[in-house]
């Protein structure tokens, strides 16, 4: 399988950005990754995009260049930039193309998702009896996980303490400001036992990768970070997921965060235990709790002692979400499965500044979760 490199990576800042549309985000972000890599518009030869709320991705060429390339847009839920990722991994070892565009962005209104349940395959009444509330199925997700494995409400807060202080560290994060445990336990209840600063918010924001396969990464020199494996998945019968609440079958419900992590452990030939840092979906608290042990890097219950022990911050043993996740960025759907690429290319460069992981990080790893059962994964290589 023909190698791809991480040539160039770009962002814009995430959170509330009044004035500025999510397509002007994108462009930012684009003309960040291009020079990240040393190259211009008219050097890339493919390209894929994809946002929820802020228009087609295609037509961002109307800022960038008319160059002619193919275009394509991607959408996919929560994994819509590790899905446009994954398009650009494979036009590249396919021989489409030597150099490939990924981008990912949103900026989505005030307030919580309100997604129509035609648009899920599910009937009407399935909104109507309040099933569409995405905050009311990550309730009942943890609170079950909670009472099976014994996680206490004392570690969603911390979780949550974490992504604060790291996104404290980071200048693109839109919450900025720490917060104690004692402060986010104490926050008003949105759905037993998650309290408001459990979660994170739709937000705005872009994030673009630039991918290149042997030839021009031989040419480009600059600071490559390898693209040793992705891979996607969808849910298998006797899932739990979003817009999907049910367990059918018997025995543990299956988990497609499982599934891919596993697909691209097993592509990378490397397996959880050799991981540097990693970037988990947090949508919630519990979500980063759950896809720890999903995601092969711990036991069910172990969690409870990881997170008490700070194992998960940037100093700690196994470093999670060291920009803050999505809880200190905010959730622009199609950006955040690519600002976790991101940052662990940040980090295995050693260009995290104040979030830096000690000790030069080799192998990162990235995870994305969205409705209704759908997660992408990385593993990138210094």
């Amino acid at each position: 399988m023909s190698t791809v490199v991480i040539a160039g990576v770009g962002l814009s800042k995430f959170g509330r950005q009044p004035g500025r549309s999510g397509r002007d985000m994108a462009v930012e972000a684009i003309h960040r990754a291009l020079a990240d890599a040393e190259l211009s518009w008219n050097d890339v030869q493919v390209a894929f995009g994809g946002s929820d709320a802020s228009g087609l991705a295609d037509t961002l060429v109307s800022e960038l260049g008319l160059t002619g390339i193919p275009f394509t847009n991607v959408k996919n839920g929560c994994a819509t930039g590790g899905s446009a990722l994954v398009s650009a991994v494979n036009a590249i070892r396919a021989g489409a193309a030597d150099i490939a565009l990924a981008v990912g962005f949103d900026k989505h209104p005030r307030g919580a998702f309100d997604p129509m349940p035609e648009d899920w395959g599910l009937p009407s009444g399935y909104g109507e009896a309040g099933l569409m509330v995405t905050t009311q199925f990550f309730g009942i997700k943890i609170s079950r996980y909670m009472a099976e494995h014994g996680i206490s409400s004392t570690t969603l807060a911390k979780v949550a303490e974490k992504a604060y202080y790291n996104g404290s560290l980071n200048p693109n994060a839109w919450r900025r400001k720490p917060l104690s445990a004692e402060e986010i336990a104490n926050s008003g209840m949105v759905n037993d036992p998650l309290t408001r600063y459990m979660f994170c918010s739709p937000g705005e924001g872009a994030a673009a990768v630039i991918l290149v396969g042997d030839a021009a990464a031989r040419r480009l020199g600059g600071r490559p970070v390898r693209l040793r494996a992705v891979a996607t998945r969808t849910r298998r019968f006797g899932s739990f997921e979003v817009f999907s609440p049910s367990i059918q079958g018997t025995g543990t419900p299956s988990s497609v965060s499982a599934d891919a992590a596993r697909a691209v452990f097993e592509a990378a030939g490397v397996g959880p235990e050799d991981i540097d840092v990693a970037q988990l979906q947090d949508t919630e608290s519990g979500a980063e709790v759950m896809h720890m042990a999903e995601c092969g890097f711990c036991e069910h219950g172990e969690q409870e002692k990881l997170i008490a022990e700070g194992q998960t911050t940037i100093g700690g043993r196994f470093p999670v979400n060291t920009d803050g996740g999505c809880i200190a960025n905010g959730e622009p759907i199609g950006a955040s499965g690519l600002r976790q690429v991101h940052e662990i290319v940040a980090q295995l460069r050693g260009t995290a500044g104040a979030r830096q992981v000690p000790g030069r990080p080799r192998l990162g790893f990235t995870h994305v979760y969205g409705a209704p059962g759908i997660s992408a994964c990385t593993v990138l290589e210094a």
